[in-house]
C-alpha cells in the first residue's frame, strides 16, 4: 500500500472517530508514524498526486506539508516553470523558513498606510519589506483587527495560531459557525495569512454528534504579542534582582537541578551495569552504601519519601518533582542542610566515565583502597592473559606469577580469588586495586585501550601550566613610549647611538 492510499484509509478512519492512537494499534505503527502520514491531508491534491506517481521524493513531500496552501501554490508554479528553479529537499526548507526576505503580497494592510520601507525588485514584480519587524508589528494588527471583525459576525471563537504553527486538517472537522464552529487564523513563517473558517477538533466533533455542545472559550485579555511583552519585562526585572540575591539563587538552582525545567535537563548517572553480576557488585558497594546515607538525610530534609530512590526527579524520570514546592522548601533551610541536599544531587547526576572524574578523583584524593574491595565480579571478567598474569603477581607475588606464566588463564583467575577471598591456604589481599582503578590510573599493557587512562590524560593536560615561554610569548605587548611620563621631551637619537654603542652586544640599556 502506498503512502496516499495509506492517507486515505486513515483520513476516512478519522472522520469516523478513531484516534491516531487507535489506527496505529490496529496498522502496528507508532503514533508518529500515523501522523506523518495523516498530514498529506495538509497538501494540495496536485502535489499528493505527483507523490504517489514518483515525482516528489518523501523529504520534500514531508517539507510541503508544513507549507501553506498559498506556499503551495507558489512552488508549483516554480515547477510548471521551465525557466524556474524549484527548491527540493532541504533547500526547499530554507526556502519556506529560512528566508528573511517578505513579498508585500502576503500583506494583509493597505501598503499605501504603511510607514515602513519597501525594496522593488528591479528586474521583476515584486516587491518586499525592508524591516521584517516593521511588517510583523503591522500585519500582527491587521490579524487581531481581523480576529475581531469575525467576533463581531457572531463567531464562538476565533484562534490566532502562532506564526510557523501549521493548522492541520486532519485534526479538526467542519462545523458551521451557529453550533459553534471557530476560525483558525494560521500565519506562516513568510508572513502569510490563511483563515480556516468553521472548524472545531475532531474530538469536539464527536462531542457534538451524541448531542453535546461547544463550549464557549473566553477572549483573553490579553493579545499574544501583549502577554509575550508583559512576560519579557517582568522576568527582566525579576532575574536582575536574582543575580543580587546568591542566597536565593543558590537555593533555586538546586530545585532545578532536582526537579528540572523547560530550560533544564538533568539526567540521574544510571548505576544498572551491562550485567546482573556488575549491578550487584556495584550495589553493595561501599560507596553506594556510603551515598545512600546522604541520600536519605536530603530526602527527609526536603519532606521527600525516603524510600525514593534518588533525591533528582528531573522532567523524565519515573517519579517527577515540584519544582515550586522544592524551591520553597529550600528557602525555610539554613546554608548546611542546601549544601548537604545540593552535593547529594551533584553527586546523583555527576556524568561517569568522564575527565571530570578523574579531575575529582585527585582533588579529592579518593583512595579505591579504601572504597573497594576486589570481588569474583572483577574476577570472572579478566581475559586477557598478560593482564591476568600481571594481576596475579601483584595479588599473589611475582613468584606465583613466574610459576604459573604458562598455566591457562582459568588456572590464574582461580589463584587471584584465593588470594583476594584468603582461600585454600593463601593469605587474604587487602588494600589492592588493580591500576585502572585508582587514582590516577594506569594500565598493565603498552597496548592502550583503558578508557580511565585516556580520560586521566585529558585531564592531565588542564592540569598541566603553560610553558612560561608560551605565556610570555602570548602576552600582550606594551609599547614602551606609553609609559613614559606627558610632555618629556624626545631623547637625542645621536646620545642614544653613542650611548648603545659603550654597552656589551645583547644587553639593554639601564
Amino acid at each position: 500500500m502506498d503512502e496516499v492510499t495509506r492517507w486515505e484509509n486513515f483520513t476516512r478512519l478519522v472522520k469516523e472517530g478513531r484516534t491516531p492512537e487507535d489506527i496505529s494499534n490496529t496498522f502496528g505503527l507508532t503514533a508518529l508514524q500515523v501522523k506523518r502520514t495523516l498530514a498529506l491531508g495538509n497538501l494540495m491534491p496536485r502535489i499528493r498526486t505527483l507523490y504517489k506517481g514518483g515525482h516528489i521524493d518523501v523529504t520534500t513531500v514531508r517539507h510541503l506539508t508544513l507549507a501553506s496552501k498559498a506556499q503551495q501554490r507558489d512552488w508549483l508554479k516554480l515547477l510548471d516553470d521551465e525557466d524556474a528553479y524549484a527548491p527540493v529537499g532541504h533547500r526547499l526548507k530554507e526556502w519556506l523558513f529560512g528566508g528573511a526576505s517578505i513579498p508585500t503580497s502576503v500583506a494583509l494592510f493597505p501598503l499605501d498606510a504603511y510607514t515602513g520601507g519597501i525594496v522593488s525588485d528591479l528586474f521583476g514584480e515584486d516587491s518586499y519589506f525592508a524591516s521584517s519587524e516593521q511588517f510583523w508589528q503591522a500585519q500582527r494588527a491587521t490579524v487581531e483587527m481581523k480576529a475581531d471583525a469575525y467576533r463581531d459576525e457572531g463567531w464562538q471563537d476565533v484562534v490566532i495560531l502562532e506564526p510557523g504553527e501549521y493548522f492541520h486538517t486532519w485534526e479538526h472537522e467542519r462545523l458551521p459557525k451557529k453550533k459553534g464552529g471557530r476560525v483558525y487564523i494560521a500565519i506562516d513563517s513568510r508572513g502569510g495569512v490563511t483563515f480556516h473558517e468553521g472548524y472545531v477538533t475532531t474530538k469536539e466533533a464527536r462531542k457534538v454528534e451524541k448531542g453535546g455542545a461547544i463550549e464557549r472559550k473566553a477572549r483573553p485579555e490579553l493579545s499574544a504579542p501583549l502577554a509575550n511583552y508583559v512576560t519579557l519585562h517582568r522576568y527582566a526585572a525579576v532575574s536582575a534582582r536574582l543575580a543580587e540575591a546568591p542566597a536565593i539563587a543558590l537555593r533555586l538552582m538546586v530545585a532545578h537541578a532536582i526537579a528540572g525545567s523547560d530550560l533544564w535537563d538533568v539526567e540521574i548517572q544510571t548505576r544498572r551495569g551491562k550485567s546482573d553480576a556488575i549491578s550487584e557488585s556495584i550495589e553493595n558497594s561501599l560507596g553506594e552504601a556510603s551515598i545512600d546515607i546522604y541520600r536519605r538525610e536530603a530526602l527527609s530534609l526536603l519532606d521527600l519519601g525516603e524510600d525514593d530512590a534518588s533525591v533528582s526527579g528531573g522532567k523524565y524520570s519515573s517519579f517527577s518533582r515540584d519544582l515550586g514546592r522544592l524551591f520553597l522548601k529550600l528557602l525555610t533551610l539554613d546554608d548546611k542542610g542546601v549544601m548537604t541536599i545540593l552535593s547529594v544531587v551533584m553527586a546523583e547526576t555527576l556524568q561517569a566515565g568522564t575527565p571530570m572524574i578523574e579531575l575529582l578523583g585527585q582533588y579529592l584524593e579518593v583512595d579505591m583502597t579504601l572504597w573497594w574491595e576486589p570481588d569474583m565480579a572483577l574476577v570472572d571478567l579478566l581475559g586477557d592473559k598478560e593482564v591476568v598474569n600481571a594481576i596475579l603477581a601483584e595479588v599473589a607475588g611475582e613468584d606465583v606469577a613466574q610459576a604459573n606464566a604458562k598455566a591457562t588463564g582459568k588456572v590464574q583467575r582461580s589463584i587471584i580469588e584465593d588470594c583476594i577471598e584468603g582461600k585454600r591456604g593463601r593469605e587474604k589481599r587487602v588494600g589492592w586495586a588493580p591500576r585502572w582503578m585508582t587514582f590516577p590510573p594506569s594500565s598493565y599493557t603498552g597496548r592502550g585501550g583503558v578508557a580511565t587512562v585516556e580520560q586521566w590524560d585529558a585531564a592531565q593536560a588542564l592540569l598541566e601550566p603553560e610553558p612560561e615561554a608560551e605565556r610570555e610569548e602570548d602576552a600582550p605587548q606594551t609599547d614602551a613610549s606609553l609609559l613614559e611620563p606627558v610632555g618629556q621631551d624626545d631623547p637625542d637619537p645621536a646620545a642614544d647611538e653613542s650611548e648603545g654603542e659603550e654597552e656589551e652586544p645583547g644587553q639593554l640599556a639601564a
